[in-house]
């Protein structure tokens, strides 16, 4: 699949089937998120790759959006580490370019994946940090449900004119 056929056809996946995803693949995925560009290049991100029932199962009572990890055989959780930080405050812009790269890799790859947001949500911070004891430097952003999907994608047209500017700001 080509680049765009891949940015075109990825959609937000939250049904799966239940069979497992080799360790191969989890490699290939983490190596395609750990491709995305960073500030300085300083990579300031760490993954916690879930597999664990148990742990899916408490990741859906802290997250509204997160019902479907249970039934899911991988979760990862894409965290940003503030000490890694050349140009501080970057980490999020980061852990988004690291997370897009993930979602795409796992489209191409066959696998189905939806993106729910950690950060800036206090509460589900603490309780991230809480389940899967992260130090305090290291700052949980978001977590990725992905499996094999059990529903189907396709292509949608997003564009929107309106949304374009040239040059400077047209208004309306």
């Amino acid at each position: 699949m080509d680049v765009l056929e891949a940015i075109y056809t990825r959609r937000s996946i939250r049904k799966y089937a239940t069979e497992p995803i080799p360790q191969e693949t989890v490699r290939e995925l983490l190596g395609a998120a750990m491709m995305a560009p960073s500030a300085g290049n300083q990579q300031p991100w760490h993954f916690v790759v879930v597999t664990d029932k148990a742990h899916l199962e408490q990741v859906k009572t802290v997250h509204p959006y997160v019902a479907m990890a249970p039934k899911a055989p991988l979760g990862i959780l894409i965290c940003g580490d503030e000490t890694q930080e050349k140009f501080p405050g970057f980490w999020p812009q980061d852990c988004s370019a690291a997370m897009q790269n993930l979602l795409l890799a796992a489209h191409g790859l066959g696998l189905g994946a939806v993106w729910t947001g950690v950060y800036p949500y206090s509460e589900r911070i603490d309780r991230f940090r809480e389940i899967f004891a992260l130090p305090l430097n290291v700052i949980p952003f978001g977590f990725a449900v992905i499996g094999y999907p059990d529903q189907k994608g396709g292509r949608k047209e997003r564009f929107r004119e309106d949304r374009v500017h040239h040059n400077r700001w047209s208004g309306t």
